[in-house]
């Protein structure tokens, strides 16, 4: 079960630490929006956080968005696909998501916009950029955005919202900034070429202050509010 007051003891400490470091980056507080990230968290968990006011959670697995969707319908929760997504999940995603923000190939581009086709909707989407090292981190390469950009105003479904980012896992801040600050100025690059990208979701429980001095509008906070994870 769900520990009402610890978790609204976490999101008011999460909410004070962003707002903090909005300050100490000489931004407003109310330009940064923070995303809770459900993922691997049942039902009571989220129906929890809607007690707090909340209403948009991320997952990683369309399957768990599906699960929690059955369980919790009828409510007014907007579900947001922040990981990896393949081209055969793209019908439930259609039916049952409200944002995609790992958008990183043609192919995905295609099967969603079919699907929204069908379902008579549109979907905001943002571009996932690698920006670290790592292999097992997904996305697009930077050189390759501005192209992609143009090829996705092809698909009148997808509403381009702007580009979103996993930094590299690392002690360095330096090197954990500069993926933040790349994303940033990539996005300022394609915005001089006509692409309006407002949005950067980058930053999570682990990193998110640096990626709020680096321009981030919405961080991405799991283990933070919901707390340590049982399982991937």
């Amino acid at each position: 079960m769900t520990d009402a007051a610890q978790l609204a003891a976490n999101w008011a400490g999460v909410r004070r630490q962003v707002d903090e470091a909005c300050r100490a980056a000489g931004r407003d507080p109310a330009e940064v929006t923070i995303l809770p990230v459900s993922k691997t968290f049942g039902p009571d968990a989220v129906r929890a956080a809607m007690a707090l006011g909340l209403h948009r959670f991320g997952e990683n697995k369309v399957q768990e968005i599906r699960g929690k969707a059955a369980v919790l319908a009828g409510e007014a929760i907007e579900w947001v696909v922040i990981g990896h997504l393949q081209t055969n999940k793209a019908k439930d995603v259609a039916r049952l998501a409200s944002e995609v923000q790992s958008l990183d190939r043609l192919d995905l581009a295609e099967a969603l916009d079919h699907r929204l086709q069908l379902e008579g909707r549109r979907l905001d989407v943002l571009v996932q950029v690698k920006t670290a090292r790592e292999e097992s981190k997904s996305g697009l390469p930077g050189e390759a955005l501005p192209a992609f950009l143009e090829r996705l105003r092809a698909y009148p479904t997808l509403r381009v919202r702007g580009l979103m980012t996993m930094a590299t896992l690392s002690e360095d801040a330096d090197e954990v900034r500069a993926c933040f600050r790349q994303l940033r100025e990539l996005r300022d690059r394609c915005a001089a070429e006509g692409h309006d990208l407002p949005r950067l979701s980058m930053g999570m429980s682990s990193d998110f202050p640096l990626a709020i001095a680096e321009g981030a509008t919405e961080v991405r906070i799991g283990t933070a509010i919901f707390g340590s994870r049982s399982k991937a």
